[in-house]
């Protein structure tokens, strides 16, 4: 079985992406059964229109660059209002912003889940406005961090 790693796959479709002014965020790939799952994103969020749209640029060309040597499965989503920050552009494009973080161990007084102004990412830790004070806390320490999500 011919299988192309993630970053083949990511580099080739780039370029498709660019064309849409859509950002690859993820790409998820499965054995049994194959398939394929790009996750996309532009600035404002994704619509549906928009994802169909990608999805239709890239099943072809998908087809000739032959990720699996055989049939699968090709699905293009939203990566989701809580997807985790996976990547030094998530952290950029969300400074500023609200986010969530979830602690591996509670911190003091139990506390495990924080909702912060992100101010800072420097690969090892993040830097977050939190109860009015400035707290630096190591990425080893975090779970998972995302957008904050707020219902009016």
């Amino acid at each position: 079985m011919n299988f192309k790693s993630i970053e083949e796959i990511t580099s080739f479709l780039t370029p498709y992406a660019d064309s849409l002014g859509i950002e690859i965020v993820d790409v998820e790939t499965k054995i049994k059964p194959p398939s394929l799952t790009i996750y996309a994103e532009t600035e404002d969020g994704i619509d549906l229109d928009t994802l169909e749209k990608f999805h239709n640029l890239i099943n072809l060309p998908l087809d000739e660059f032959d990720v699996y040597g055989g049939n699968y499965t090709l699905n293009v989503s939203s990566p989701g209002l809580d997807r985790a920050f996976k990547t030094a552009r998530d952290y950029e494009r969300n400074m500023g912003k609200d986010v969530e973080i979830k602690f591996y161990a509670p911190l003091k007084k139990g506390i495990k889940v924080i909702e912060a102004t992100l101010l800072g990412y420097d690969g090892e830790s993040v830097t977050v406005l939190y109860n009015k004070v400035e707290e630096v806390f190591p990425l080893s320490k975090i779970a998972k961090i995302n957008k904050a999500i707020k219902f009016d």
